[in-house]
């Protein structure tokens, strides 16, 4: 999370499937069918071909509006700066209609649904909450604006039945801002100051990341005390000797220190233990030791093990557990090297990491196919080779997205969508939702609610209408969350015009290959080259079309013409 001032940091329903899908979803039989449904091809699912919907929860969808106010905070925020109603339930909902499986999303990522200060800060900017979920006052329980601790099960508990992995957002370097209403931790937790510089390592990690903003003292190894207003709360709450309780036994176990990181360690473990999430994207990576991580991931991979071993109806599959970096400013280029300055240069995917978040995609995507996908798999596939990115062309902190007037809808989903690695859709990308909205400012332009009365209406833009892109971007997710190839395959070109390629891909056994063909004549179907991949006489389908075809003399013709085919043997 980029936080380059303070108040900066910051479908339609299906129906009738919304009714069968949630009657159906308590039953094995139905999780059975949703997790098919998901991988409708029969091959696995793995990290390296993730389709992951990234949403902040407040911006998404109300499910219940009881709780658009919470701890006395007011309609008082700057344009887009306040909770909006968006909340768990309403995520709940949209699973339950489908409308994620539709797209071919097999995880979804949210902001950290904990505990958010109070009040709000009063920055040049005007007034700003904690909405986005990165200003934790309790990192034990959930904002009150986003729901309860039940709704927070029945969300994991509907995502995991519908064949869907949740990943949380975590973060481990910094509290919220201190206010009136939320008094900064002690001195033996927390740092003030100096403001960072991102000069070398001390003046990235040792420091604040802004003005205002505490940062956790993840270096220390002294023990200490709760700090006293958590120990307040909790007593007010009824639950302080639960509470304690719990970290006697976490202490004893480990035999960790109770210093300040090893207390988040363990609430944030708490999220898998108790829910059963499946994997972290972990905020501020580069601003804490990088051996932080590789502790957190420990305790999170027991947590997990535990969970599953104690839910095996609820679990989808039996990976390990996940971790994604935000590492801000990595690119797929740096590979497994980031220069912190000062001669320290970091290995993140050897401190617990699986995948690194990767920030060049956007400006990437400015090159023809070609050279983005051969780039990327090569890189990969050498390298990388055993961990993976997730690319994004946009995000809700990154001022300077790919197509930022969302001009060219298309194209980004080809891009994003088809490029070798995993692929993050930042909520609205399939549905063209505006980034740049009028009255706001910094990184609140890229948050607006989530565009579904554009969805409804089928809203006209310039040269697109808003379901058309929805349905592009649905095809291609659905094509990935079926062929592991997409993703994590071997990418090799195989003609020029019409662009087409392969990917293949084998592990453990089981093989996967598909053959991609963009930018094709709109006004006629054209035979699109398979020879290598498919064979003479074998049946194909596009999953694009829907149309079957046989190849012959190693080329297929679908009869239909389409702006892409997407071929596979399924």
């Amino acid at each position: 999370m980029k936080l380059p001032v303070l108040a900066a940091s910051m479908l339609l329903a299906l129906g009738a499937a919304s009714s069968a899908a949630s009657s159906a979803a308590s039953s094995a039989a139905a999780q059975a069918a949703a997790q098919t449904a998901a991988q409708p091809a029969g091959k696995p699912f793995i990290w390296e071909n993730a389709t992951v919907y990234f949403l902040l929860t407040d911006r998404f969808n109300n499910g219940d509006k009881a709780n658009d106010r919470a701890y006395g905070r007011k309609d008082d925020a700057a344009k887009l700066r306040g909770f909006m109603g968006g909340d768990l339930a309403g995520i709940t909902a949209k699973i339950k209609e489908g409308y994620f499986t539709d797209l071919g999303v097999n995880a979804i990522w949210l902001t950290p649904p904990v505990e958010q200060i109070h009040a709000a800060t009063d920055e040049g900017t005007g007034k700003t909450y904690g909405f986005h979920g990165y200003w934790a006052k309790d990192f034990t329980t959930v904002d009150a604006n986003l729901g309860t601790e039940a709704d927070f099960r029945t969300f994991v508990d509907t995502a995991h039945a519908h064949g869907i992995r949740v990943i949380l957002d975590v973060v481990m370097n910094h509290t919220g801002p201190v206010t009136k209403q939320d008094p900064v931790w002690p001195s033996s937790w927390v740092r003030t100051g100096p403001k960072c510089t991102y000069k070398d390592a001390p003046t990235t990690i040792d420091c604040t990341l802004v003005d205002n903003l505490p940062d956790i003292l993840t270096n220390s190894n002294k023990n200490v005390a709760l700090p006293p207003s958590l120990v307040a709360k909790w007593k007010k709450e009824g639950r302080y000797e639960r509470e304690v309780k719990e970290l006697d036994d976490f202490f004893k176990r480990t035999g960790y220190p109770r210093a300040p990181r090893f207390y988040l360690v363990k609430w944030h473990a708490d999220w898998v233990r108790k829910y059963g999430v499946d994997g972290f994207r972990a905020d501020t990576v580069k601003h804490t030791e990088p051996g932080v991580w590789k502790e957190l991931k420990q305790e999170a991979s027991l947590a997990y093990e535990e969970w599953k071993r104690a839910n095996p109806a609820k679990r989808v599959g039996n990976l390990p557990f996940f971790m994604t970096s935000e590492v801000y400013g990595y690119s797929l280029n740096h590979g497994r090297s980031y220069d912190l300055g000062g001669g320290v240069k970091v290995d993140y995917l050897a401190n617990g990491f699986d995948s690194m978040i990767n920030f060049s995609m956007k400006t990437d995507a400015a090159e023809g196919y070609e050279k983005l996908f051969s780039h990327y798999s090569n890189v990969l596939h050498g390298p990388m080779k055993g961990y993976s990115i997730l690319n994004y062309l946009s995000s809700h902190d990154d001022g300077s997205p790919f197509d930022p007037a969302r001009l060219r809808p298309f194209e980004s989903a080809n891009k994003l969508m088809l490029a070798p690695g995993s692929a993050q859709i930042f909520y609205g990308d399939e549905t063209a939702r505006l980034l740049n909205i009028e009255g706001a400012e910094g990184d609140a332009k890229l948050r607006s609610f989530m565009n579904w009365d554009e969805l409804a209406q089928n809203a006209q833009r310039d040269n697109y209408r808003v379901l058309d892109v929805r349905e592009h971007w649905a095809k291609l997710g659905r094509f990935r969350a079926a062929h592991p190839a997409v993703g994590a395959g071997v990418h090799q070109m195989l003609a020029s015009n019409p662009y087409t390629f392969k990917r293949t891909w084998e592990k453990d056994g089981v093989s996967d290959r598909v053959v991609v063909a963009l930018d094709l004549p709109n006004d006629k179907a054209v035979p699109i080259p398979v020879a290598g991949v498919f064979n003479d006489g074998q049946t194909v389908r596009d999953w694009y079309s829907g149309k079957t075809a046989v190849v012959k003399n190693g080329k297929v013709d679908f009869g239909t013409p389409a702006p892409v085919a997407l071929i596979a043997q399924d």
